[in-house]
């Protein structure tokens, strides 16, 4: 299998290589750039280039998590893994604090390969549900495949709101809490939890809805992500979907590569205009001051001074750009 797979089976090959993806485990394999052992990319000037770790590696490191800015990917060569097979021993774990969950992400990181979690961002960090996983060698079972669901319809407006946000997150928590302990679990539900919900994100209305993740150096990480939290319970915004997870001590390989070490918090939020515009504002300041970065593959609104300072690699990256790529992000925080 892959080392390192993103939280949706749906992304392409290209994509995951262009915005350097990472998983549950990075603790233990990083990012996905870092199992490519070769790439080619067609320039719009009709260059073909390859190049990899050891080959052109300044062209790797600005494919790598480039946005797709320095060309059209057409080759990847990557490393797989060998595993036992598709099972996974897991363990579900509640969790009371912030300071409780960095001490299960700490103590899990050197015996479980993958860990994330999901708090209740209403609670204002004061709960949540840790999920940690290895692979493991399972003898033949029959796998119940969850039956696909999709959204049936766009509903007026957003289906997550200040009426129905608090006792989803309550429903959630309580019944994963039940579920507390250890078991066997199919890799697809564990690493893809939304893909058998075909068209969730039309539960947010017509107006659709913003994803906000930021990575924080673990130095400021406990006081900064406790500090997000009060902002977004006091603004009467809210997130559902609300995932923190660690990141281990490795270094990425791409120029604009989003993980680096720390803690990382990702939001979604039902788009509510110039309030919802207003709670990352102040958001921001709180990622700026931590000295993190947000995430550039969830990014529709990010001001310009937050990437230049949360990517000091960037004029580096720039001499590769190639002239005949642009992109909404690449007009809106580049310049062209």
């Amino acid at each position: 299998m892959l080392p390192v797979t993103p939280g949706t089976q749906w992304a392409t090959v290209g994509g995951a290589v262009a915005n350097d993806v990472h998983g549950k485990n990075h603790h233990r394999f990083g990012c996905f750039g870092e199992h490519v052992r070769r790439l080619t990319i067609m320039r719009t000037d009709g260059e073909c280039i390859q190049c990899g770790p050891d080959h052109r590696p300044e062209w790797f490191a600005a494919t790598v998590g480039g946005l797709g800015l320095t060309g059209i990917i057409t080759e990847v060569e990557l490393q797989l893994r060998r595993v036992p097979g598709p099972w996974l021993q897991t363990e579900t774990i509640p969790y009371s604090s912030l300071r409780e969950f960095f001490a299960l992400a700490a103590e899990s990181e050197s015996d479980w390969e993958y860990t994330v979690s999901w708090i209740d961002c209403l609670a204002r960090g004061e709960r949540g549900i840790f999920l940690r996983a290895n692979h493991a060698e399972v003898e033949a079972q029959k796998r119940r495949k969850p039956r696909g669901v999709q959204m049936p319809f766009d509903p007026p407006l957003s289906l997550v709101n200040k009426l129905t946000l608090r006792p989803l997150n309550a429903a959630y928590y309580y019944l994963q809490k039940r579920q507390a302990g250890r078991r066997i679990a199919h890799f697809e539900p564990f690493f893809y939890p939304l893909d058998h919900v075909s068209e969730w994100n039309r539960m947010y209305g017509p107006k659709g809805f913003y994803q906000y993740q930021c990575v924080l150096p673990m130095s400021h990480g406990h006081d900064a992500v406790d500090a997000m939290l009060k902002e977004i319970a006091t603004s009467g915004e809210g997130s559902f979907l609300a995932v923190l997870k660690t990141f281990g001590n490795r270094h990425s390989v791409g120029f604009l590569s989003f993980p680096q070490p720390g803690v990382t918090l990702a939001l979604d939020f039902p788009n509510r205009g110039a309030r919802t515009h207003k709670l990352f504002t102040r958001l921001d300041a709180i990622v700026e001051e931590a000295k993190g970065r947000l995430y550039p593959a969830k990014d529709a609104r990010m001001p310009k001074w937050l990437f230049e300072a949360g990517y000091p690699q960037l004029d580096a990256f720039m001499a590769f750009r190639d002239p005949g790529v642009s992109s909404d992000f690449s007009r809106r925080l580049m310049g062209c």
